[in-house]
């Protein structure tokens, strides 16, 4: 089962706030009426250790005491509030889960997302309402995929809307030209034998990955309006567009731009050895 944080952090906001903006407006009047009648009942309420100083500590208490319920959402509103604001507008951590973008991010690796620069989406319901950029070729992006649509996918741009994109003996063709591709390493693991590349798309560098012991699966395809091919840098080793299609732009979350920690498992200590930008 997925559990939806934004949602739960929508409610947790708006119900905080609104218990206290309820209090502010109707109890909390009602609490400071009901104290001044009994420092007008109690005139030595104020003097300590007298009789009527105890009586009133004892009559505010069970009258006139503000409720655990607005004593929480007045504590807890404002960072819930501050923290709904930088997740939902501004950078929003993530965990790497799978091994599709190796050897770019690597499982365990923490990474942050920028949520503004493809611009500004109500959270829950993901409408944009302020356009800043666009995604382009190369860049790094988080997502909700077409075939679960609940759950983050990260992987990285290949195809922009009107692009053909091809995938021939494991190189990669954008509107018929070859993607610049120099060999680096080759990286032997048990089952497999990983040739390791520096990919260059629209300028921009990024490493890449296939295994040369797994046959390829090439294919050709246009990408449609408003859609993205998305592919990751594990080429043989990921569930990307060539699986389940194109992503719609309704369904961006924002760009990867930084890993700020790996940890492995809670039984392992993290390490701050990957942190950088992502590229």
């Amino acid at each position: 089962m997925t559990i939806d944080f934004p949602l739960i952090l929508v409610i947790l906001v708006f119900g905080s706030g609104l218990v206290w903006l309820l209090d502010v407006l109707l109890l909390a009047p009602r609490r400071r009426a009901r104290v001044a009648a009994l420092q007008a009942e109690y005139p030595q309420w104020a003097q300590e250790g007298s009789k009527d100083a105890a009586s009133y500590d004892a009559r505010v208490r069970s009258s006139a005491a503000e409720p655990a319920l607005v004593e929480y959402s007045r504590s807890f509103f404002p960072v819930l509030f501050v923290v709904f604001v930088l997740r939902s507008f501004l950078v929003e951590p993530f965990q790497i889960p799978s091994s599709s973008m190796v050897p770019t991010l690597e499982v365990g690796d923490y990474i942050l997302v920028n949520k503004f620069t493809y611009g500004l989406r109500l959270p829950v319901i993901r409408t944009k309402v302020v356009d800043i950029n666009e995604p382009e070729r190369g860049d790094v992006m988080v997502f909700f995929p077409p075939h679960m649509n609940d759950t983050y996918y990260i992987k990285r741009v290949i195809g922009l809307p009107g692009d053909k994109v091809s995938y021939r003996d494991k190189r990669l063709y954008v509107n018929d030209e070859p993607v610049p591709t120099q060999p680096l390493d080759v990286v032997a693991e048990e089952g497999a034998r990983f040739q390791v590349a520096r990919e260059t798309l629209d300028g921009e560098h990024h490493r890449v990955q296939v295994d040369q012991l797994r046959p390829g699966r090439d294919f050709t395809v246009r990408v449609k309006p408003g859609h993205y091919f998305m592919m990751g840098d594990n080429r043989d080793n990921s569930s990307d567009s060539r699986v389940w299609g194109q992503v719609p732009e309704k369904d961006i979350v924002g760009k990867a731009f930084a890993i700020w920690m790996h940890w492995d498992s809670l039984l392992s200590i993290p390490s701050f050895s990957r942190v950088g930008a992502i590229k």
